[in-house]
């Protein structure tokens, strides 16, 4: 039995009897890690010791009957932009190429209540500005699915790592689309929770309206499994949301009889890729077969949503990375006085990318540009937020394409910037109006690319997607998918 091709929620069972220990499962992740990484390098860094350390730990308790969760035990990976005590987080940057944080992030701190085993920190876009991981200031990672092409982004690294079997689960972020983008491109299951759902306290901020840490994972149980564990009201950030968090597990297995399923018009229009729309007409179809009212509905904003988002984004990450100054920690290039100092330490510690969206943002704010950019940025984004309310009063839940197209060829679409930012059309009003959303696998192209499923769903109704998602996934056999283009 290849220990590390199982889910989750399979392991925890087999973990509880006791029918394999903590310890062989992350040595069989570990030893996955050393055949498969030089292929897809989906890892800044592997915690091979500390991930043993951690299993052996999960045995005892699990041999107690004391596991505080159904995650102990099983191996985690993390995203490189959440804060983890005593191991190296980068962002992927060569600014933060020396940061050692000496504490955790409130979610990492909760996978490490949870008993959860750290196998390593993903690779991403630089600060998570980017949809290929081609940004990234290390190394680009490559789709499990064809090593010519992206992952997606900007984490990529998490999702090609779960498609690769290379974690059981990891942890990613969504400022515009980061989860569920690279989860369609890798042919995984991403979730993007409500905006305060999950803390953001630890988690290196890009846009921090726009933020949210979320499972990537092989199922849509698994999913439930890992935001059981990540969301929670949490004092340490001042956005976090006081609302009762249930047991999301709960939701699965629900039948979607008498559902009402919104298609947006606008979601099915000109750019989508024939082979896309035809896998998500399919889906609905399925859904309307489960049971589900299928009607239409209107987003009338939506063309205006990455002009939005590249405003209000841009604009937090001018304000959030003003603090990579080269006086407090990270990178430090010396000069005859201060602001040479700051000059030459953000010149060769930021990224092309990373450059390019701090001086968007400080020009949308600058003086007698305000008012015309940002604060018109966020009317707009106000109306996209009610379009969705609108839309809500029609349907239970939204779903669409979750990319454009499927996962492109690495280097195809860096020379022109607005051709990548497009990659995230369908995922980025969601952010902007502070809902949930998912991305399950959904199809297969002719090139042998995975196609993903969006759905949508209102403020704190993480559980209409978990319903919706696993009524699909039980009802087909996309997720069990697994690329045959890997070596190994």
């Amino acid at each position: 039995m290849e220990l590390f091709r199982l889910t989750a929620h399979e392991l925890a069972e087999l973990l509880r009897k006791r029918e394999v220990s903590s310890y062989e499962l992350t040595r069989s992740v570990l030893t996955r890690i050393g055949e498969v990484e030089p292929q897809i390098q989906a890892f800044i860094s592997v915690t091979g010791e500390l991930a043993l350390e951690m299993a052996q730990q999960a045995d005892k308790l699990l041999s107690k009957g004391e596991a505080p969760s159904p995650l102990t035990g099983i191996p985690v990976a993390i995203k490189d932009n959440m804060c983890t005590r005593g191991v190296l987080t980068t962002c992927a940057s060569k600014i933060l190429g020396n940061f050692v944080p000496p504490y955790d992030a409130t979610t990492v701190a909760n996978l490490r209540k949870a008993g959860a085993v750290f196998v390593g920190k993903t690779n991403m876009d630089e600060f998570a500005m980017g949809s290929s991981t081609e940004n990234s200031g290390i190394k680009p990672t490559f789709n499990p699915w064809d090593l010519t092409r992206i992952p997606g982004g900007s984490s990529g690294g998490s999702a090609a790592a779960v498609a690769a079997d290379m974690t059981i689960v990891a942890t990613g972020s969504d400022t515009g689309g980061s989860i569920r983008q690279p989860a369609a491109c890798c042919g995984v299951v991403g979730l993007k929770p409500t905006y305060g759902l999950v803390s953001r306290y630890g988690l290196v901020a890009f846009a921090s309206s726009l933020d949210q840490i979320g499972p990537i994972t092989k199922d849509v149980a698994d999913a439930a499994l890992l935001l059981n564990v990540l969301a929670g009201h949490d004092p340490m950030d001042s956005t976090s949301a006081n609302v009762n968090c249930p047991d999301y597990t709960q939701y699965l297995g629900q039948e979607i009889k008498g559902m009402r399923v919104g298609l947006p018009r606008e979601f099915f229009g000109e750019g989508l890729d024939a082979e896309i729309e035809s896998c998500v007409r399919a889906a609905v179809d399925q859904l309307h077969s489960l049971g589900a009212e299928i009607v239409e509905v209107s987003l009338p904003h939506s063309p205006y949503a990455v002009g939005t988002y590249y405003l209000c984004a841009t604009a937090e990450a001018s304000s959030n990375l003003a603090r990579y100054d080269g006086v407090k920690y990270g990178l430090r290039v010396e000069a005859d006085n201060i602001i040479d100092m700051f000059s030459r330490t953000r010149s060769a510690g930021f990224g092309t990318e990373v450059k390019r969206r701090i001086m968007l943002g400080t020009y949308a704010l600058s003086a007698g540009y305000y008012d015309a950019y940002y604060l018109k940025a966020l009317k707009v984004r106000t109306l996209i937020k009610r379009d969705f309310e609108q839309a809500f009063e029609k349907c239970d839940v939204i779903v669409g394409p979750t990319t454009p197209t499927p996962a492109f060829r690495l280097g195809e679409k860096t020379a022109n910037p607005l051709e990548m930012y497009l990659s995230d059309i369908f995922t980025i009003s969601v952010n902007l109006a502070g809902i949930c959303g998912i991305s399950i696998p959904c199809g297969i192209t002719q090139s042998a690319l995975p196609v993903g499923l969006q759905i949508i769903a209102p403020a704190f109704e993480e559980g209409r997607l978990f319903t919706v998602a696993n009524a699909y996934e039980q009802a087909t056999s996309w997720h069990r998918q697994r690329s045959q283009y890997l070596k190994v």
